[in-house]
């Protein structure tokens, strides 16, 4: 068996798998994309569910010699290290399999190590999803990005909702910029993310409420308003006509929620 086949394996799965394509998103979506942090990560859920001592032994070697290779990529030696012990555990389980005892050592969870060995991490989580279960997966994958400014618990919770990596991973960049806000504004991001309703009008909205001094009551209120409380709406909307603010009341009548800021802070304290 060669260094780049793909291991035999018979798959017990408990979890639905994603397609490697699915999983490919997460690696798209980052140019600093880290492959000996995934690498680590990955082999650190995999490597435990290996059954056999010997294939498991073989594995904790193969992957510490990779990561090193990974965290110097221009060393030559330590490249050719990392081949080596890929092999060399491929190579292991072959004999395992030519001694014929009948017990299925070529697993699942070695198959997938390999793809991690050899950089296909969407496969490997592809098919490590099946044992392993999506969320620590997914975790590994968004650790590995490297973004500035990102909101790595939105971003998972986007994707554990049923949102694809690319979408859940903009948004959560789009919200790391303003992680300053307050929390009753970040559980509105939330929300709207979930429902596929945040977009750069809401972005605006919420940073203008982010800036206004509103108190806990008029905070209550902005909730309301851009949760879209019909009630409130018009209740706001006739209060910033009696003040004077007639434009304003039209726009939030409208939906134009860069008004709930003013009608929020009108409201008396």
């Amino acid at each position: 068996m060669s260094e780049s086949t793909t291991v035999s394996r018979r798959v017990r799965r408990k979890y639905p798998r994603h397609p490697a394509e699915w999983w490919a998103q997460f690696q798209d979506s980052s140019d600093r994309f880290d492959p000996a942090v995934v690498t680590e990560v990955l082999a650190d859920e995999i490597v435990p569910k290996i059954i056999s001592p010997l294939l498991r032994r073989e594995a904790e070697i193969a992957t510490e010699v990779v990561i090193r290779h990974l965290n110097k990529p221009t060393s030559a030696e330590l490249s050719a290290r990392a081949r080596k012990a890929t092999a060399r555990l491929i190579a292991t389980v072959d004999r395992l399999d030519a001694r014929g005892t009948g017990v299925d050592l070529t697993t699942a969870e070695t198959a997938a190590l390999v793809h991690v060995l050899q950089g296909r991490y969407a496969e490997a989580a592809s098919q490590a999803e099946a044992f392993i279960g999506p969320l620590p997966l997914i975790r590994a994958f968004v650790t590995a990005l490297r973004l500035e400014y990102f909101d790595i618990g939105l971003t998972v919770k986007l994707i554990r909702a049923g949102q694809g990596p690319a979408d859940a991973v903009r948004t959560g960049l789009l919200v790391g910029k303003y992680g300053w806000w307050p929390e009753w504004l970040l559980t509105i991001v939330a929300d709207r993310a979930i429902a596929g309703t945040f977009d750069p009008e809401m972005v605006l909205a919420l940073d203008r409420c982010a800036y206004a001094e509103l108190s806990p009551a008029q905070a209550r209120i902005a909730r309301k308003l851009l949760t879209d409380d019909q009630g409130m709406i018009d209740l706001a909307s006739v209060r910033l006509e009696a003040l004077g603010e007639v434009t304003a009341a039209a726009q939030l009548r409208k939906g134009d929620l860069t008004a709930v800021a003013l009608a929020a802070r009108l409201i008396p304290l």
